[in-house]
């Protein structure tokens, strides 16, 4: 959403994304130095990117050779990454003119050493000041917003987790009446989450925010479908059409508001990247769409969304709440849509939120939850056989949700969820626990 053309946040940096991963993390270490930088496919041409007037350039990864030999009018540090580099010996060197390099061993990225070595070429090489900040970034998204608008009107998916409810107080700070909020209810969400986010924002917005009860409508969509890039797509459309037949009620609404992420875009696949997951806000969306797109937090990671919010104004305990996929419950059900599986998981999982929040533990982990797998165990209740489903308990610790580590919850805790989950829900026969971080794996099964 936010352009950055005219350098007016101090000048930013273009990463050539060659290897997704490392890319990532070197994109989240230079804005820690508040220093706007952004991912760009290796296949642009060197004139297009050029246009945007990026105060220098980083090669990430062998594949950006072609932009190393370019005549580039700006300072390019090309990093090689290599397992068997010395640490101690890391440094910024000059080939002579514009050109640096930098030899890492793979996994030093996202340390404060490599963090320095990046500020210094942005800063003493590049000349970028640090004025990517959320203040700043809110007067020159505010006024974005403002002229694209002019006098429209303009609806926003709003699920009531972070970044819709973020996008939703950025845009309504720029246009103030003209934003009317829409919550769908699409039957996917967590036990008492809808009556909790109509709750809220209706005392926020009085008029203004519109609850819709689509849940029979959306779980016959996804009754019998088990793909879960099948899941996330037909989602993503019917999010859409109910959208649209909102902005038909209102005759003038025009844009739609998003809460779409940096890592949204990335993961759903880019020219330099395969697609990891299909988010239902970019890759689930239909071909063809009456509402044109706002996306105030497009290039924002989830820890710049949450200052943002802060600096908004926004409550704490709605900012920092846990993640929760816009899709919801229907990618945390593995295999085939059901009404009862997704009851199951319902249940199982707000048994987890219960004795972490317990436990005191729900601030310092990123994300918990329950899974409901395509895998049934024989078990025992009441010395009966019971043939029922096997649930997973999910815990990662993250920043930013590009990657993660699980967390190791104590064994008292685990076996709390686990006894009440297979006392309370019947058809639950076993609880296992997910040890796997991100990557390999992701944060949600499907």
């Amino acid at each position: 959403m936010l352009t950055t053309d005219n350098n007016s946040l101090g000048g930013w940096l273009a990463i050539i994304d060659c290897s997704a991963q490392n890319s990532q993390l070197i994109a989240r270490q230079i804005r820690k130095n508040h220093v706007y930088c952004e991912l760009c496919p290796h296949t642009t041409p060197l004139a297009k990117l050029m246009e945007r007037q990026p105060k220098g350039l980083i090669l990430a990864g062998e594949a950006a050779g072609a932009y190393a030999d370019a005549d580039c009018s700006v300072p390019v540090l090309r990093i090689n990454f290599d397992a068997t580099i010395d640490a101690s010996a890391v440094v910024l060197k000059s080939n002579g003119g514009r050109l640096y390099t930098l030899e890492l061993p793979t996994g030093m990225v996202a340390t404060q050493q490599c963090q320095q070595i990046l500020h210094d070429f942005a800063a003493d090489i590049c000349g970028c000041t640090p004025e990517w900040t959320m203040s700043n970034f809110i007067k020159a998204a505010v006024a974005e917003i403002k002229e694209k608008v002019g006098s429209e009107r303009v609806l926003c998916a709003l699920s009531g987790g972070v970044d819709s409810s973020v996008a939703a107080a950025l845009v309504q700070r720029a246009i103030g009446e003209q934003l009317t909020c829409v919550f769908v209810n699409h039957g996917f969400m967590r036990q008492g989450e809808p009556e909790q986010v109509s709750a809220t924002f209706s005392a926020r917005m009085g008029a203004n925010f519109v609850p819709i009860d689509a849940s029979e409508r959306f779980l016959s969509k996804l009754t019998g479908v088990s793909d879960p890039e099948q899941k996330r797509k037909l989602i993503g459309e019917e999010f859409i059409r109910v959208f649209e037949e909102e902005a038909r009620r209102y005759g003038q609404a025009r844009y739609l508001v998003q809460g779409t992420l940096y890592p949204d875009v990335i993961e759903s696949g880019t020219a330099s990247a395969g697609v990891i997951k299909s988010h239902h806000n970019v890759g689930g969306l239909p071909e063809h769409m009456e509402l044109d797109l706002i996306e105030p937090l497009r290039q924002l990671y989830k820890d710049e969304v949450r200052e943002l919010g802060i600096e908004l104004g926004l409550p704490a305990a709605l900012v920092w709440r846990q993640p929760f996929p816009g899709p919801g419950l229907a990618i945390r059900t593995v295999g085939e849509i059901t009404r009862e599986r997704v009851q199951l998981v319902r249940r199982a999982d707000a048994i987890v939120v219960e004795e972490i929040e317990k436990a005191g533990l729900a601030q310092a982990i990123w994300q918990y939850f329950a899974i409901i797998t395509d895998t049934k165990s024989v078990g025992m209740m009441n010395d009966k056989r019971n043939y029922g489903y096997v649930v997973a308990i999910r815990a990662v610790d993250s920043k930013d949700a590009m990657t993660a580590n699980w967390v190791r919850l104590p064994y008292e805790v685990l076996d709390r969820i686990s006894s009440r989950i297979m006392n309370e829900v019947k058809q639950i026969s076993r609880v296992v626990y997910d040890i796997s971080s991100k990557p390999p794996a992701t944060i949600c099964w499907e």
